[in-house]
């Protein structure tokens, strides 16, 4: 890209009231020059093929401008000159003009103009230059360069190069841009030192935005975790004295447990707030209608907050995160009404109790508040390609303050968010997880000294033995991944093209009606999961007898020298067991049912819970096969002190098996749980156990439950981390097929009537621009939104042009025009599209689609035009080649 820039659409960005000139290398000539249009594929200068194209098969139409512009008509609004910036060499100038952008989800593109002086005789011998010779004042512009998009600010034809909605960006372009940007703000640096102050302020904008993102996300995190707990304890009761207290906070000098409410006098159940006693069967049936009630109230406002004033606050939100990361657009996803309204429906979700966590929905709200400030630094806000640099650094933070795992919250966004992660993406991504972490620190929302959700000290190392129950965890963490996906799959699809589709509210209500009287009775089911994943995870003391699991009957029993503490579970262990599989089974049911409903929802929490349940109840059996045998040979010196296994432990890995049979993760799911947990020395059963999971998933199901729904959405997501193994070539992709009609527009010889019809007629979003129908070379590209825009913007404000005037998309004049003045567009031109041939491997073509990040590519034979291929046809080539259905591919 540095060594060579793309012309055509690849043109630099304006950067607040920066007034950028831009400059851009011209090509070098390899045999001599020949003017107008010829054959052998030179159109209009010259057509060759870049050297590296017989290696890669990869050729880029390469068309150089004629040098007479004396009759060229501009396209662009008038207004008057302002500030006059000098070219490099010969001192050309030309006049440069300042236009504010109006904020939105997508960038405002604006090119630029530039001088470049001609007095080096042998640079003008051996380079190609296009000179155009009228400003948008009709005044002579000696000496400047001109490409797409690099006249002046003012001189663009407002909305050229923006994005329409559910479309695909051009990586290519956006990349190129910013490093003409970046080369003319550094070639600035030396001119004053007001030039200096801001080259240095944008270069540090990229740290401060991050800074500033990863400050908001601590801060809001803190809130919804803050305000998730009170409302969560609100269903059960009161703190009279503080009614702003939670249960923890209003009973912290009891030091009360979640299973012991008689020792705290200070909280109040619903049935204490009627007069009534705190136990027996009328204040039972009173707190559980109360319980009911503040359910349906909660999940009721969460649901027609999201439906009224933000739909796309619903779901968990990474499946749409990864396919904006990959280039997709989609308006209003990441802004403010879906921050605002996610935040505040994530806490009402959560507290109505669903089985559903916080946690997939903050690397959305992260994200938004990373597209909000992306807009407050142009560099950012204007280019969509380094906008996903920040909401990469943003995905990160969301992970850092759901679970108090920075580090992981980085290899989060590495592994399974991320398309385009360049290192020094991964630097700020670093800083805006530390920072969201620090502040979240400071807001202590988990109500302890620790900044992660489930801390827990386990000095017991563990032994080689147990590296088979771990295992054993892994593999049903894959089997019990794999049939959620399926059946969550097979539900959210049955409610997509269902009537259930047309009433989500009542959805929301009636699940969350099921939930809270299945979950009522049982009290594991009825605490808050973050709760009851603390209590699995936990060790047991000897002094803990309020919780059911840590029912053991402890003794000490002589063995040589030494007292060894042997323990034997009672009945509380054994009744807790039960409650515990019936807890496994309610929530497993009820989060396929849940997840994919219209009210924020996330699935890490419910996937921990379902894992620290099962690895509960497997540690629970190696513990008292241990006990019931320590005379095995694998057991012989490993227990000579105390009973060496833990049941906590196995709550830590089953939890990290299902969370990564269900989500694919791996490097990152490991990190998170030694943050989440602390236990940093239990890493190789993380290890072991992730790994195993993984492997028997995708054994069972290709796809994790994001890479899923991003399927069932038709979302245009190309995944790099899949290979393409079919022996199809280009040809066999490439729309039209052969012998069928090519829509394309001739460089020279049609009317602007012609054009407009042809796209009235067809829906493609570009069209390739050819010498002439007979003659099918190519010259460029040209998008459908920049000829709607230019073609608008010429009727209105120039004279002359009229439904005959001929389109040009060459710099010189056709020989006779006898008719009204032609409109010239070779501004909005692609001079430099990126080609294949038609005997191209799909292979090499689908490592394009997914390295260089290509919206569409051109399919010649012999320099001549054949068809076109889109990131769409490759889509759905992959799933045909896979046997699936390729209408599934709904976006472009």
């Amino acid at each position: 890209m540095e060594k060579f820039p793309l012309k055509g659409s690849r043109e630099a960005a304006a950067e607040g009231n920066s007034y950028i000139t831009a400059y851009q290398t011209v090509m070098k000539k390899s045999n001599g020059h020949t003017n107008g249009a010829g054959g052998d594929g030179d159109l209009d200068g010259t057509f060759r093929d870049h050297p590296l194209a017989q290696h890669t098969k990869l050729t880029t139409s390469l068309t150089a401008a004629g040098t007479d512009d004396e009759d060229m008509i501009d396209i662009t609004p008038r207004s008057s000159p302002g500030d006059v910036i000098g070219g490099g060499g010969g001192g050309s100038s030309s006049g440069y003009h300042r236009e504010t952008a109006t904020e939105s989800d997508t960038e405002r593109d604006f090119g630029h103009s530039g001088g470049n002086g001609g007095g080096n005789h042998h640079n003008q011998r051996t380079m190609h230059q296009h000179v155009p010779t009228h400003s948008a004042f009709g005044e002579p512009m000696d000496g400047a360069l001109s490409f797409y998009g690099s006249s002046d600010v003012q001189d663009d034809i407002p909305g050229i190069g923006q994005y329409e909605d559910f479309h695909t960006i051009d990586w290519q372009r956006d990349i190129a841009r910013d490093r003409m940007r970046h080369r003319y703000i550094v070639k600035k640096r030396q001119d004053s030192l007001w030039d200096l102050i801001k080259g240095s302020i944008d270069a540090g904008s990229g740290w401060l935005c991050v800074l500033l993102v990863g400050i908001a996300a601590g801060c809001v995190a803190g809130m919804v975790d803050i305000g998730a707990s009170w409302m969560s304890d609100l269903k059960h009761g009161i703190c009279p004295p503080a009614f702003w207290f939670n249960r923890e906070q209003c009973c912290y000098p009891a030091k009360q447990s979640v299973f012991e409410e008689g020792n705290c006098s200070t909280w109040k159940t619903w049935p204490e707030i009627f007069g009534l006693d705190r136990n027996g069967t009328g204040p039972y049936i009173v707190a559980y209608i109360w319980y009911v009630l503040w359910a349906l109230l909660f999940a009721s406002l969460s649901a027609s907050l999201v439906r009224m004033f933000a739909p796309y606050a619903c779901g968990s939100g990474i499946p749409e995160i990864k396919t904006i990361l990959s280039g997709f657009i989609i308006r209003g996803y990441l802004g403010k009404w879906t921050l605002l309204i996610k935040s505040v429906g994530l806490m009402l979700s959560v507290s109505a109790g669903l089985t559903l966590g916080k946690e997939g929905p903050m690397v959305h709200i992260a994200s938004c508040i990373g597209n909000i400030f992306s807009h407050v630094f142009p560099k950012y806000g204007r280019n969509e390609a380094k906008k996903r640099e920040i909401l990469s650094a943003a995905a990160a933070a969301g992970v850092s303050v759901a679970f108090g795992a920075p580090i992981g919250g980085v290899l989060f966004s590495l592994e399974e968010v991320s398309y385009y992660f360049p290192l020094k993406t991964l630097w700020r991504s670093f800083f805006c997880a530390l920072i969201a972490a620090f502040v979240l620190r400071s807001l202590t929302p988990f109500g302890n000294e620790h900044s992660v959700l489930f801390f827990v000290e386990y000095n017991k190392p563990w032994i080689f033995f147990e590296l088979i129950p771990f295992v054993f965890l892994g593999i049903m963490g894959g089997v019990i991944g794999t049939f959620f996906i399926k059946a969550n799959l097979w539900w959210c699809r049955y409610r997509k093209f269902s009537k259930l589709g047309q009433y989500p509210v009542m959805e929301v209500l009636f699940v969350t009606l099921v939930t809270a009287i299945i979950c009522y009775p049982n009290p594991f089911t009825r605490m808050n999961m973050n709760e009851l994943i603390f209590l699995l995870v936990s060790k047991c003391s000897p002094g803990d007898v309020t919780n059911p699991l840590c029912d053991y009957k402890r003794m000490n029993i002589t063995s040589g020298n030494s007292f060894i503490e042997v323990t034997e579970p009672g009945p509380g262990v054994y009744s807790s067991i039960w409650l515990l599989m019936l807890t496994f089974i309610l929530k497993l049911a009820l989060t396929i049912f849940t997840f994919g409903m219209k009210v924020p929802a996330g699935l890490f929490i419910p996937s921990l819970l379902l894992g620290a349940i099962m690895g509960r109840i497997v540690g629970i059996g190696v513990e008292q096969f241990a006990y019931s045998y320590p005379n095995i040979w694998f057991f012989t010196g490993e227990c000579a002190d105390s009973n060496l296994i833990t049941p906590g432990l196995y709550a830590v890995v089953g939890a990290a098996a299902v969370l990564g049979g269900v989500t694919r993760m791996t490097v990152s799911l490991v990190v998170i749980m030694f943050e989440l947990t602390g236990g940093v020395r239990y890493i190789v059963p993380l290890m072991a156990a992730a790994m195993a999971s993984k492997w028997v998933g995708d054994a069972l199901g290709r796809q994790g439950i994001y890479d899923a729904h991003i399927a069932l959405n038709g979302y245009p997501f190309l995944d790099s981390k899949e290979e393409f193994a079919h022996t199809t070539l280009a040809a066999d992709v490439m729309q039209p097929k052969r012998n069928e009609t090519l829509n394309v527009i001739t460089q020279d010889s049609m009317t602007v009537d012609d054009v407009e019809n042809l796209l009235k007629e067809t829906e493609h979003n570009g069209y390739p621009v050819v010498v002439s129908r007979e003659n099918q070379y190519l010259v460029g590209f040209v998008l459908r939104r920049d000829l709607n825009l230019a073609i608008g913007n010429a009727k209105r404000l120039i004279e002359g042009i009229s439904s005959s005037s001929i389109v040009l998309f060459t710099s010189s004049q056709p020989i006779q025009n006898l008719g009204p003045q032609p409109l010239k567009l070779k501004k909005i031109l692609d001079m430099a599209p990126i080609t294949v041939t038609d005997q191209t491997p799909m292979e090499t073509v689908v490592d394009m689609f997914r390295k260089l990040g290509l919206r569409q590519t051109l399919v010649t034979h012999n320099g001549r035009l054949l068809g076109v291929i889109t990131k769409k046809d490759v889509l759905r080539h992959v799933k045909q080649m896979d046997n699936e259905d390729p209408n599934t591919v709904l976006f472009n």
